[in-house]
């Protein structure tokens, strides 16, 4: 399992409308071959703060299968206007403790 990880800065006053329009990509992203699953979560001190959590069966599923789809297309007119500056998404695999 991979985690995409993203630190999302909304521009001022777009959250409701940005929140409205991840719930609708949402069905686009969980479409996706080798999707696990996705969260999204709002910070609490900084406004417009987002951070974006999403399981992938493997990095290719994330950066070749979603990112090279026609889904995606679609997913960047729906979310990326919003984002000021544009996230740096970043992948980690889970490590073994025990």
């Amino acid at each position: 399992m991979v985690l995409e990880a993203a630190v999302l800065y909304v521009k001022p006053g777009m959250e409701k409308e940005y929140e409205g329009a991840f719930r609708q990509a949402s069905a686009i992203i969980s479409s996706m071959n080798g999707y696990l699953s996705h969260e999204l979560q709002r910070c609490m001190e900084v406004k417009g703060k987002y951070l974006l959590l999403v399981e992938w069966e493997k990095l290719e599923d994330h950066t070749v299968g979603f990112r090279e789809s026609l889904e995606y297309q679609e997913w960047k007119r729906l979310l990326h206007h919003f984002y000021e500056p544009f996230p740096v998404v970043e992948h980690f695999e889970k490590l073994d403790l025990t």
